[in-house]
């Protein structure tokens, strides 16, 4: 199986939506053939408005393969080295959620945009301007003037009151046939196994959605919006749908939304704790009645985890009421609340339950990141190395913040790369010096040296690479 984000070429048109139903008290088994008879046609027309195509517009600039050549470099000289352009184009779909013109869309459709167009179901166009754009969670934020014309809304639900079985809707324009409408269930809840995004629990559904159907919308039967349209399960490039598709909840859209209207950037709050999942092998000694929770390995010094008074050893069974099943379900419920916001932390401790309280907090840069680019002639060169904190951890996605110099990034084919170094190495030491900060990593490197030997943490082993001069 592919999974295969929904970005499609401008030649597959995309909107959706996707439905999901009403509160699961009020659901009822159809009774007579005329309840069987009932249209979501109302439903669909109400919500289609408010779901927009989203077109967008990158110059890439290229230069010739040969341009390096000696042999033809003898025959056309500088020539050779002037870059080419084109332009590539795209589309996808995306939702009107206030009536002043902002739309969500996914990250994946607009990035690297040099111009975002919305096209709304009535053929009226607008420029967008992104507002903030989250690759982490894969959710844009765009905003468009209409010169004070009115614009369809779509409102949000709740998407934790969703529930397996559920009947959805897709309203869109897969391959460009034209506006359609499928329905399906929703198939699973909490999906955290898929690797969209960061922040991983998503919405599974088998309402036929395809390529071009990225950003739009999935609503409920009341026409409430559920989550975004990210992804697909695929058989290969241009199989399309086969029945599994994935949607961000609205939990996690409205987060974002909020923090980037707000500052222009999504910021999420820290707890500053990391655990893994309790196992069938573990649950009895734990006291559990069955596989659930997340241990706590690791309670981050001064963090809001800390001053709540978790520990290491207390098992993370709910926050806020919602159970935690894996460390993936802790960091999006996490994520999903404010900064200032307070978690009902319920842990398993002792053998007795209690719930501490907190008051979730930005995570702080400190100590600084100094982040530098390495170069020279070294066995770093090639890489940006920082201080880690809890800032630059949650930015690259890492669960527990290792402290040290890090390698945040890697320039292919460098010095570096070659030796095999990566992304997340914590540099240790260096000829037989303790490294504890990007400062002290100059002074080692700017020496010099004929041999080197260097000593890294990476996924908790420690490994040592030596380097001839």
């Amino acid at each position: 199986m592919t999974l295969t984000l929904i970005r499609a070429p401008l030649a597959m048109f995309a909107l959706v939506l996707l439905a999901l139903p009403a509160q699961a008290q009020t659901a009822t088994v159809p009774q007579s053939r005329e309840q069987v008879h009932l249209s979501f046609a109302p439903v669909a027309k109400q919500a289609m408005p408010a779901v927009v195509n989203i077109y967008t517009r990158r110059v890439v600039r290229t230069a010739s393969p040969l341009v390096n050549d000696p042999f033809f470099r003898q025959f056309f000289g500088n020539q050779m080295g002037v870059p080419q352009e084109r332009v590539q184009r795209s589309l996808g779909s995306g939702v009107i959620v206030k009536p002043d013109g902002v739309v969500i869309t996914n990250h994946h459709v607009i990035r690297d945009a040099d111009e975002v167009t919305v096209v709304l179901a009535d053929r009226r166009e607008f420029e967008a301007k992104i507002i903030g754009s989250d690759e982490r969670t894969d959710i844009a934020v765009l905003k468009i003037d209409t010169g004070g014309q009115p614009l369809p809304v779509l409102p949000m639900g709740d998407s934790d009151a969703l529930e397996v079985g559920d009947l959805v809707l897709a309203i869109g324009n897969p391959f460009g046939v034209g506006q359609t409408v499928t329905m399906g269930i929703v198939s699973a809840l909490a999906r955290t196994s898929i690797g969209i995004s960061d922040y991983r629990s998503f919405i599974q559904t088998d309402a036929a959605i395809n390529p071009g159907n990225s950003g739009g919308a999935l609503i409920d039967i009341d026409g409430r919006l559920i989550g975004i349209n990210s992804a697909i399960y695929s058989q290969g490039e241009g199989s399309g749908s086969i029945g599994i598709g994935f949607a961000i909840p609205t939990t996690m859209v409205k987060a974002v939304l909020d923090s980037i209207t707000s500052g222009g950037k999504a910021v999420r709050p820290w707890l500053g704790a990391g655990g893994q999942a309790v196992t069938a092998e573990m649950f009895q000694a734990l006291q559990l009645p069955r596989p659930t929770g997340v241990l706590v390995n690791a309670v981050e010094p001064g963090s809001p985890a800390q001053q709540a008074g978790l520990k290491v050893g207390d098992v993370i069974l709910t926050v806020n009421g919602h159970e935690i099943d894996e460390p993936e379900g802790l960091r999006f419920r996490i994520a999903t609340l404010s900064v200032g916001a307070t978690a009902q932390v319920t842990v398993l401790r002792g053998g007795q339950n209690l719930t501490l309280t907190a008051k979730l907090l930005p995570p702080p840069d400190l100590p600084p990141r100094d982040s530098t680019d390495v170069s020279g002639r070294n066995p770093f060169t090639g890489t940006t190395v920082a201080n880690m904190n809890p800032a630059l951890a949650e930015e690259l996605g890492l669960e527990k913040v290792d402290p040290g110099v890090t390698i945040v990034r890697l320039k292919r084919g460098s010095i570096a790369n070659r030796l095999g170094f990566q992304p997340g190495d914590v540099i240790l030491r260096v000829n037989d010096r303790a490294i504890g900060s990007v400062a002290e990593l100059r002074g080692v490197l700017a020496a010099g040296a004929q041999d080197w030997k260097v000593a890294i943490r990476r996924s908790g082993e420690v490994l040592t690479i030596s380097v001839g001069g």
